[in-house]
């Protein structure tokens, strides 16, 4: 599969913008075509994994319907649809030595992504990954082998309609983790793993690979709710309604919210804020001054544990601190954060001391940390959101699934 991909991954490197845009549409055409037969191998998936007991949220990201195939194939014309960053060259500069250098931009070469559940990631992959000229080796988790054979499958008529080579995306069909394990260690062919899942496939990603590991996803998200963000009962409002749609929209996703820091000046307006998440039925899990706020406001909240700081909940649970002002603020998140986080407040000085200091994937003034999102953020799509700080930070999407080199132009120049 490696040599497969790898020579896959010389023409691709190459290809056209309108060649490897014409190949997304293909897919998207064949997705549609064989709609009975992925919901077939889908529902075999979700039969297995309802009867090895996969919880009710690991089981719904792994079903498909006729609306969310529809859904992927368009996906798939939009990915096809974005700008290529594949080519683009800094203008040229001369040297005193007389050669012209620049550089352009060209693709990774061949992606190792590993993930879990949601079969669409292989989709999504595979999409981002041809239109960025890189191959692609996919590793699904068990859960999903029928799913992702039969995706496979479609993409793979797709290319060789198309006229090009099958291994430029493959799927790993054997869920043995001895296979995982040889697809961290292909070094020789594969130049990047891209883990999509929980921390703890991150972090058997990187203590496995001898291939460089893409970490992305973890991380404890905050918003700090300023004083200056409550004196206006209008803006207690659209706090309550950022902090809702920040733990509500998406509990499972990485970019929701963990932990409300409550400027201590700012706890009168607390239960405002927070009666919209209890309604929902969140778990606050509050420190003993916000506590008090919440209970002498007639609202249920649970005393918080240390461990409910710097947790990644992932679920519709959430954390309450209140803190001396923003010195305080920044000092939790410096040592809790990393992956996205929040300030509401009207005072510009705050905000921009907050957005320069915070070392975060993402920083937001006054706005919901879902927002750090492919998408969202104008990339179009992304095939995950990396915390760390080399090759890629935040979402990943087209450019960020390339890398550049060096371009030098010359008439004969030898260097003395």
């Amino acid at each position: 599969m490696g040599r497969r991909a790898r020579q896959a991954g010389r023409t691709l490197r190459s290809l056209p913008t309108a060649r490897k845009a014409a190949a997304l549409l293909a897919i998207a055409r064949e997705l549609r075509a064989r709609e009975a037969e992925i919901l077939a191998a889908n529902a075999r998936d979700v039969a297995a994994a309802q009867d090895a007991g996969l919880p009710a949220h690991m089981v719904d990201r792994l079903r498909l319907s006729a609306a969310s195939l529809a859904a992927i194939a368009a996906d798939v014309e939009a990915v096809a649809a974005l700008p290529d960053p594949v080519g683009e060259q800094t203008e040229a500069r001369r040297q005193p030595s007389g050669v012209e250098v620049s550089q352009r931009r060209v693709p990774l070469g061949v992606l190792g992504v590993i993930y879990e559940s949601r079969p669409n990631v292989t989709v999504d992959v595979a999409a981002l990954a041809l239109m960025s000229g890189n191959a692609a080796i996919l590793r699904g988790g068990k859960e999903t082998v029928h799913s992702n054979a039969a995706l496979e499958d479609a993409i793979r008529a797709a290319l060789e309609g198309q006229g090009l080579p099958a291994g430029a995306v493959q799927v790993i069909r054997d869920p043995a983790r001895e296979r995982m394990l040889e697809l961290l260690r292909l070094d020789e062919y594969v130049d990047a793993i891209i883990p999509r899942g929980g921390a703890g496939l991150h972090r058997f990603c990187v203590e496995n690979a001898t291939v460089p590991v893409i970490v992305g996803g973890i991380g404890v998200v905050h918003i700090y709710l300023d004083e200056s963000f409550t004196r206006d009962p209008a803006d207690v409002e659209r706090a309550a309604a950022i902090v809702r749609n920040a733990k509500v929209q998406k509990p499972s996703a990485c970019n929701a919210l963990d932990t409300l820091l409550v400027d201590r000046a700012a706890l009168d307006a607390l239960p405002d804020v927070l009666r919209p998440l209890l309604a929902d039925g969140v778990d606050l899990r509050a420190d003993a001054e916000s506590l008090g706020a919440l209970r002498g406001a007639g609202l249920a909240a649970a005393p918080a544990a240390d461990t409910d700081y710097g947790t990644e909940f992932l679920a519709l649970v959430a954390s309450v601190r209140v803190v001396s002002g923003l010195d305080e603020a920044l000092d939790f998140i410096a040592e809790h954060g990393g992956h996205t986080d929040v300030i509401l407040t009207r005072d510009a000085a705050q905000a921009e001391r907050f957005v320069g200091d915070v070392d975060s994937a993402a920083v937001m003034v006054n706005a919901s940390p879902r927002f750090n999102d492919g998408g969202q953020l104008g990339l179009g799509a992304e095939v995950a959101i990396s915390t760390q700080k080399l090759h890629a930070r935040g979402p990943m999407g087209l450019r960020e699934l390339t890398t550049t080199k060096w371009v030098v132009r010359g008439e004969g120049q030898v260097r003395g």
